[in-house]
């Protein structure tokens, strides 16, 4: 029997044009800070965005953001409260900062179950913090939102990028669009992950340095968009901006 939330979803989903996947494959690489970041530079360009933390190892966008106190509202589903022009949803406000160890059906059931009852507004972007990995919660993401275009995530460490180049097989094997390839942290550039990734003929975002002063920054929006960090993602990914 088909499970009636699935339709939902697709209602849920309806209201929004663009949803981007920020993903990695594996953790440790910045992604959440890359999604959360990227959320307020769009919203800075006056766009309609939301920001949805799925990632179930460990979410920590509210903590890169401060979101504090914002909670949502509940009015016929749950309706996201909105933090520095970003409506944010995250799986914190169910599992608090207790661990989820969910695996197999459950977590299928806890994404299905956020999905449909997230009640989003009229938005240009999603951006959706991504589990890590190849894992269930990817794999059930890919299937449930299947418009979804992917930005991933790397650094210039040979054994994250090899975790990518089998993140790249799957979703090319499932006929993804991968808008492209990020590198970070980078202490000094050698072109080596620019020219592998240019080799798979996907498009080298860019690179953004290692920023020291990023991690005093966490926890305040205004912050985080002053840092060299920001300044270097906004460059990176500003092909894939509207002006």
């Amino acid at each position: 029997m088909t499970d009636p939330r699935l339709e939902i979803i697709d209602r849920r989903l309806s209201t929004i044009d663009h949803i981007i996947a920020v993903c990695s494959g594996k953790g440790g690489v910045g992604k959440s800070v890359v999604a959360s970041t990227l959320s307020l530079l769009l919203a800075r360009r006056g766009l309609e965005v939301g920001l949805l933390d799925l990632d179930f190892t460990c979410p920590a966008t509210h903590l890169i953001l401060g979101v504090g106190d914002a909670t949502p509202e509940e009015e016929r589903g749950i309706v996201p409260p909105s933090f520095h022009g970003v409506e944010y949803m995250s799986l914190i406000y169910y599992t608090g900062e207790r661990p989820t160890p969910l695996r197999g059906g459950d977590i299928t059931n806890a994404i299905i179950e956020i999905l449909s009852v997230t009640r989003w507004g009229r938005l240009s972007h999603l951006v959706v913090d991504m589990p890590p990995g190849l894992g269930d919660a990817t794999l059930d993401l890919m299937r449930l939102i299947p418009r979804m275009e992917f930005l991933i995530v790397t650094t210039p460490s040979r054994i994250a990028f090899q975790t990518v180049r089998r993140l790249i097989e799957l979703l090319r094997e499932a006929d993804r669009v991968i808008l492209g390839v990020l590198e970070n942290m980078v202490l000094e550039s050698s072109g080596r992950i620019r020219g592998e990734v240019e080799a798979m003929g996907l498009k080298y975002l860019g690179f953004i340095p290692f920023d020291p002063k990023l991690e005093e920054a966490l926890g305040d929006a205004e912050a985080l968009l002053q840092t060299d960090f920001a300044t270097s993602l906004n460059a990176a990914v500003s092909s894939l901006l509207p002006d």
